[in-house]
C-alpha cells in the first residue's frame, strides 16, 4: 500500500469530473444499445427459424394428407374395379348358362320335332334308314364355320366353343339314353305285369 501512489494532475489544468462521469455514461449507453440491439437480432433470427419450422410442419402435413387422399382414391377405384369385374363375371356366368339351357332346348325341341316327323313318316308309310335319319340331322344341326376372319385368339376361343358344344351334346346324349333305357325298361315292366295279371284272371274264371 506504501507503493500506490495517487495520479498526478498537470500542474496548471483543472479535471473535469462532469466530463468523465458523462463519457462513462455514454459509454455505458452504448454497450447497453449494443446488447439489445443483439438481443433483437437474435430473437428475430430465432423467431424466423421458428415460423420456417412451422411452415415445414404444416407442409409436410399437407403433403401426407395428398398421400392419404390419393391412396383412399387408388383404393376406391381398386375397389370399384372389383366389384366391377365380380359384375361382370356374373353377368358372364348367367349369360353362358342362359344359353347353355337354350342350347339344350334347342336340342330337345329339335329331337321332339324329330320324333314327332318320324311318326307321322311311319304312320304315311314313309321309311327312314338310320343313316339317313343321323345325315338328316347332322344336316339341319351342322352350320358352317365363319373362321376366315378370325385372328389366332378368336380361333382358339372358337375351338374351346365347339368343345364345350361337344362336351355338351356328349352329356345330353347320355342322359337321353339313360332316360331312354329306364322308359323301356318301365314299358317291359307295364306289360310283363299286365299279361301276368290277365293270366291269373283266366286262370281264376277256369277254376269257378
Amino acid at each position: 500500500m506504501s507503493n500506490i501512489t495517487a495520479p498526478k494532475i498537470p500542474d496548471g489544468e483543472k479535471v473535469d469530473f462532469d466530463d468523465i462521469h458523462r463519457k462513462r455514461q455514454e459509454k455505458d449507453l452504448s454497450e447497453l444499445q449494443s446488447l439489445i440491439e443483439a438481443h433483437f437480432i437474435q430473437r428475430k433470427k430465432e423467431e424466423e427459424e421458428l415460423v420456417a419450422l412451422v411452415n415445414r410442419i404444416e407442409k409436410r402435413r399437407a403433403e401426407r394428407a395428398e398421400q392419404q387422399r390419393i391412396r383412399a382414391e387408388m383404393e376406391k377405384e381398386r375397389q370399384a374395379r372389383l366389384a366391377e369385374e365380380k359384375e361382370r363375371r356374373e353377368q358372364e356366368e348367367q349369360r353362358k348358362k342362359h344359353d347353355e339351357d337354350a342350347k339344350k332346348k334347342k336340342v330337345l325341341s329339335s329331337m321332339t320335332q324329330q320324333y314327332g316327323a318320324g311318326q307321322k313318316s311311319e304312320k304315311k308309310g314313309k321309311k327312314q334308314t338310320e343313316r339317313e335319319k343321323k345325315k338328316k340331322i347332322l344336316a339341319e344341326r351342322r352350320k358352317p364355320l365363319n373362321i376366315d376372319h378370325l385372328s389366332d385368339d378368336k380361333l382358339k376361343e372358337k375351338a374351346n366353343e365347339l368343345w364345350q358344344w361337344l362336351m355338351q351334346l356328349e352329356t345330353e346324349k347320355y342322359d337321353l339314353n339313360d332316360k331312354f333305357k329306364r322308359q323301356k325298361c318301365d314299358v317291359s315292366l307295364s306289360i310283363h305285369f299286365s299279361m301276368t295279371g290277365r293270366g291269373k284272371g283266366k286262370m281264376g274264371a277256369r277254376l269257378r
